[in-house]
């Protein structure tokens, strides 16, 4: 079993979960920081993988760690210790991340550009590539990358959109060289 379709089952049953309370937003918001917080911390990551201590005492440390996040995530937090799961931690996040951004409608999508893009471009972009792909809207992240020196690259899911200058000289030289 691959490790992403052990993190899509959880956060699959953690969705489930959280739409039944009504809590889809708290709980993505929590899933981010606690992500966050592994990653800005790897030695806590590495104290709930090791064999060294219980698992008890790994549960403690995590509710009180996590004291003020909501406790579905902490709960599943500690059904993923008790796996020996705890390193899906981010593959659970994301996927619940884009589980929650289906139901209502958009995705995630990344713009690759040579400079900072205005909200309006952003805007332009999101209802334009959104009805591309059949969502209502797009959550844009802008990457600047000088190296594809002019247009933008469009990144939604498997979905990659190339409009770049270096894309259509790239293309240029493949039709001139032969």
């Amino acid at each position: 079993m691959s490790q992403s379709t052990i993190a899509n089952r959880y956060a699959n049953a953690l969705f489930q979960l959280a739409q039944e309370k009504q809590i889809v937003a708290e709980v993505n918001v929590d899933l981010e920081e606690l992500v966050k917080v592994l990653e800005t911390t790897p030695e806590l990551l590495s104290l709930l993988a090791t064999p060294k201590f219980s698992i008890e005492r790994k549960k403690q440390i995590v509710a009180e760690i996590f004291a003020s996040a909501n406790p579905i995530v902490v709960s599943t937090l500690e059904l993923l210790i008790e796996k020996k799961r705890v390193n899906e931690v981010a593959n659970l996040a994301q996927q619940f991340k884009q589980l929650a951004a289906a139901s209502q409608g958009s995705a995630e999508a990344t713009v690759f550009s040579t400079r900072a893009l205005t909200d309006q471009e952003k805007d332009e972009i999101s209802s334009s590539f959104g009805k591309l792909v059949g969502k209502e809207k797009l959550t844009i992240t802008n990457v600047i990358e000088p190296s594809i020196l002019g247009g933008v690259r469009v990144q939604i899911g498997n979905y990659i959109f190339d409009n770049t200058v270096a894309n259509k000289l790239e293309g240029l030289k493949r039709t001139l060289v032969g």
